[in-house]
């Protein structure tokens, strides 16, 4: 794609910013209705939408999330970031939840995800035309928008780019191979890898702390500011813990303690539990980034970074328990009123920015 489409501008005027759908059709149809949206995408004051990005996986819709979301960018009514998950599907990376992309379902394989509506061939050709296109920074005067952290010399080195989204992903992935083969990290991670690939992908293993591994996985992370913007920094975790089909040697951390810009930043990514119970009952082992904070407040020094992943991807957890009555929520923010509204029609005034 010529000229960097990775940094594109923010529509003006009223917003409202969907957090991380992941195939939720029906929450994110509750959502839009509860905001106020016609069923054609149209807002009667002229409202547009701002996706955070992370469309599908998991969830029992994924293609006709994908399908609706295009559409509304296609008619100029919606934006949508780049997230972690389309990127994995932009890099062809078979993951735990995705299998319904993908002809061969690696998901139905293992018996995960049955109830996944599987990827038609027309679906694949459209999914695959329209990640190229999004960006991974929507930004305006006011506000900013990435999927998982803004990271200033990460996001520097993204500005400079003009090659395509994929290019760009797999020429630093490239550097960093090189980097690990150098150093022997490669081969000390990969020695770890073959001693324990059997208890990396067994939930009831307790494997220790495979430090090498760790490390070589937080390099590919850190060294790709693309990875940074879209699933944040990661460093080596201080005990190993599951999630997402594996036992995890890395983990997140809490980048918004260093954001120190003026302009507001409201990502994704993160899961932000609406209740302690949720947390304690869907947790995947890793520390609460927000331990302490409530929903409604915003994050960092100068308290202008909002997490509005409110867990609807763990509402497979919840259907897979016989529950209808669910908990996981799927959040959007009104800008710039700074209100927070659920697809349960709640409705939460945020703090506003120091």
């Amino acid at each position: 794609m010529p000229g960097n489409h990775l940094f594109q501008p923010l529509f003006a005027g009223p917003l409202d910013i969907v957090g991380d759908v992941h195939g939720e059709l029906d929450a994110l149809r509750e959502l839009l209705t509860v905001l106020g949206y016609r069923t054609d995408g149209r807002h009667p004051a002229g409202r547009r939408l701002a996706f955070i990005g992370d469309l599908g996986d998991r969830g029992p819709e994924s293609p006709a999330v994908f399908a609706l979301v295009a559409d509304l960018v296609e008619r100029g009514l919606a934006q949508c970031l780049l997230g972690n998950h389309e990127l994995n599907i932009l890099r062809n990376a078979p993951k735990e939840g995705n299998g319904w992309f993908f002809p061969d379902d690696h998901d139905a394989a293992l018996g995960r995800f049955s109830d996944a509506a599987r990827a038609s061939d027309a679906d694949r050709a459209a999914i695959r035309a329209f990640l190229p296109t999004l960006p991974v920074v929507l930004e305006r005067a006011d506000l900013r928008l990435v999927h998982a952290a803004w990271d200033d010399a990460a996001l520097a080195l993204l500005r400079e780019c003009q090659a395509a989204t994929l290019a760009i992903c797999a020429a630093y992935d490239r550097r960093s191979h090189e980097v690990a083969r150098e150093s022997g990290l490669g081969q000390r991670a990969k020695e770890e890898w073959r001693e324990y690939q059997q208890q990396l992908t067994d939930p009831q293993a307790a494997p220790p702390l495979l430090e090498n591994l760790g490390r070589l996985d937080s390099l590919e992370q850190m060294a790709n500011p693309l990875r940074i913007a879209t699933s944040g920094p990661e460093l080596l975790a201080a005990a190993p813990f599951f999630a997402a089909g594996k036992w995890r040697m890395v983990d997140r951390g809490r980048w918004w303690a260093h954001y120190r810009h003026e302009v507001p930043v409201i990502i994704g990514h993160y899961w932000r539990w609406p209740t302690p119970e949720l947390r304690k009952a869907f947790t995947r082992g890793e520390h609460d980034l927000f331990d302490g904070v409530a929903i409604d407040r915003w994050l960092g020094p100068r308290q202008n970074v909002y997490c509005v992943d409110f867990g609807v991807g763990a509402r497979y957890k919840e259907r897979a328990q016989g529950s209808s009555r669910f908990r996981t929520r799927l959040a959007a923010v009104r800008w710039p009123e700074r209100e927070v509204v659920t697809d349960d029609g709640v409705r939460r005034p945020l703090q506003p920015p120091a």
